[in-house]
C-alpha cells in the first residue's frame, strides 16, 4: 500500500522535465505598502514658560534696588554738605569784610589827592592800601571796576545820569565806589554815574517827548 504522507512532486513541463514553481498571487495593497509613507511634520514644542523667580529672589531684588537708591541719596547729601560747609567758610567772615571796605575807600581817595606819586606820605599810603587788597584777595573777594563798562542793574547803583559828548549812552561814565564780590557773590554795588548820550541826542529826546506830549 501506498502512504498518504506521500510527498507530491510538482508538475514537471512535457519538454525538459523541469519543475515549474507554483504561482502566488501577491495582495493587491502589496505595491501600496511597499511605498514609503509622506513624512509628516514634527510639531513644534511649546515655548518653556521662564522659571518663576522663588520669593527669596524677589525680596533681595527689592532690598538692591532699595540700597541702591539710598546710595545715590546719601551721596547726593554728601556733595551738597561740601558745598554748603565751603561756601559758609568763604562767606563767614562776610560781616568783617564788608566793615573793611570803608577803609579801603579812604585810602583810594587819599591816593586821587596827593599832588606826587613819588612823595613818601604817598608812598606809604600805596602800601597800606596794597596790603589791605591783598588781604581782601586772600578770602576771595574781588573789585568790580564799572568805569567804561555798560551799565549793569544787578552790579551797579546809578547815583546820576550825565550828558557826554564821548561816552554812549548806558554806558558808565564815572565810578564813585568801587563794588566788590565775595566767593563770586555780589557783596557791594558799585557807585556810578551813567552817561545819557552826547547832548544833541538827550535835546532831540526831550523834544521828542514835549511833542508827543
Amino acid at each position: 500500500m501506498f502512504s498518504k504522507n506521500k510527498e507530491k512532486t510538482p508538475p514537471v513541463s512535457n519538454d525538459d522535465k523541469t519543475p515549474i514553481a507554483p504561482i502566488q498571487s501577491e495582495p493587491a495593497d502589496a505595491a501600496a505598502e511597499a511605498a514609503p509613507a509622506p513624512a509628516v511634520p514634527a510639531a513644534e514644542p511649546a515655548p518653556a514658560e521662564p522659571p518663576k523667580p522663588s520669593p527669596e529672589a524677589a525680596e533681595l531684588a527689592v532690598l538692591k534696588d532699595r540700597y541702591t537708591r539710598l546710595m545715590a541719596d546719601f551721596d547726593n547729601f554728601r556733595k551738597r554738605q561740601v558745598r554748603e560747609r565751603e561756601d559758609w567758610v568763604k562767606r563767614a567772615n562776610e560781616a568783617l569784610l564788608g566793615d573793611l571796605l570803608p577803609v579801603i575807600d579812604h585810602l583810594e581817595l587819599a591816593l586821587k589827592k596827593t599832588s606826587s606819586p613819588d612823595d613818601p606820605f604817598a608812598t606809604g599810603v600805596k602800601m597800606v592800601y596794597d596790603q589791605f587788597v591783598t588781604l581782601l584777595t586772600r578770602y576771595d573777594m574781588t573789585p568790580i571796576d564799572a568805569k567804561g563798562q555798560p551799565f549793569d542793574p544787578n552790579i551797579h547803583e546809578a547815583l546820576s545820569r550825565m550828558s557826554s559828548a564821548t561816552v554812549p549812552a548806558q554806558m558808565v561814565l564815572d565810578q564813585f565806589r568801587r563794588g566788590w564780590r565775595l566767593a563770586g557773590k555780589l557783596l557791594r554795588p558799585a557807585q556810578v554815574i551813567v552817561s545819557s548820550g552826547s547832548p544833541e541826542s538827550e535835546e532831540a529826546d526831550s523834544e521828542a517827548s514835549g511833542v508827543s506830549d
